[in-house]
């Protein structure tokens, strides 16, 4: 039954991994701009790959309606959210090109915020039309967030680690940096896990029975394989960036790149699957 509601679920799952490569990604490179000298190329070559997953997150959304109306599906989708959700969407693929090649003019602070402003109403959007009520949409817009962040992240993250290949005199701030920025946001997100499991996960049941119920096998494969080894990895990165072993640190991001993917999957199909937030 698990692996069917999932199975069942996966346009809204879709939406979640594509939706959060975009935003994180672009979030990821206003702040390597503000904050490290990283090249315009990288960060051009990132922000039009963050408005390329918009793209895509866009013409996803167009399922999700549907996804939710056929029969025996666990999610309620409120329709009224619809058309300003693909409208964020919409918004934030333009400001994220726009952003890449705006990049030396004085526009490219507002559009920057713009195109923040417009990733993060689409994934509020979205968390208003299937949140179920305030509390509801508070948790699901916290966990997208988190989920956003750390995915695009770790994307723009490894292309980094490649820029070191054909641009040697780069310093390793930019990398160290971001690498740290990503150990954090998993470790948030382990810390959002275990509050999570301790009340029960929104399962209904009592503490830590997710750990047990129908639902474990997907509830350890996300601690274990989207959370825990993620932050293996991040703290390894850290340390082969600080020691200048590039091609180490890109190597561990590419391993990073795909567990946390995996783990927002899995996130994503817990949630709309079973109503867990993990």
């Amino acid at each position: 039954m698990p692996a069917q509601r999932i199975a069942e679920n996966l346009a809204f799952i879709n939406w979640t991994l594509l939706t959060s490569l975009g935003v994180g990604a672009f979030g990821a490179v206003v702040l390597m701009r503000l904050r490290t000298p990283a090249t315009r190329g990288f960060l051009g070559f990132s922000a039009a790959c963050a408005a390329g997953f918009g793209l895509l997150a866009h013409l996803s959304d167009g399922a999700l309606v549907q996804a939710a109306a056929a029969p025996g599906s666990t999610v309620a989708i409120d329709p009224t959210w619809t058309a300003p959700r693909d409208g964020a969407l919409v918004a934030f693929t333009v400001l994220a090109l726009l952003y890449a090649v705006a990049l030396a003019r004085r526009m490219a602070p507002l559009v920057a915020a713009g195109g923040l402003l417009a990733g993060v109403a689409a994934l509020a959007f979205g968390a208003l039309a299937w949140g179920g009520g305030p509390l509801g949409t508070g948790v699901a817009l916290g966990q997208d967030l988190l989920l956003a962040a750390a995915t695009g992240g770790v994307f723009v993250a490894m292309i980094l680690g490649h820029w070191y290949l054909v641009t040697p005199k780069l310093p390793e701030g930019p990398l160290i940096l971001l690498s740290r920025v990503l150990f954090g946001l998993v470790a948030a997100q382990v810390i959002l896990f275990g509050a999570s499991m301790l009340l029960g996960a929104g399962s209904g049941g009592g503490p830590f029975s997710p750990l047990t119920g129908p639902w474990a096998q997907f509830v350890w494969l996300r601690l274990l394989v989207g959370l825990i080894f993620p932050l293996i990895i991040s703290w390894a990165a850290i340390q082969t960036a600080r020691s200048r072993s590039m091609e180490s640190a890109t190597g561990l991001l590419y391993i990073n790149v795909g567990s946390i993917a995996a783990g927002t999957i899995l996130a994503a199909g817990l949630y709309f699957g079973a109503r867990l937030i993990a």
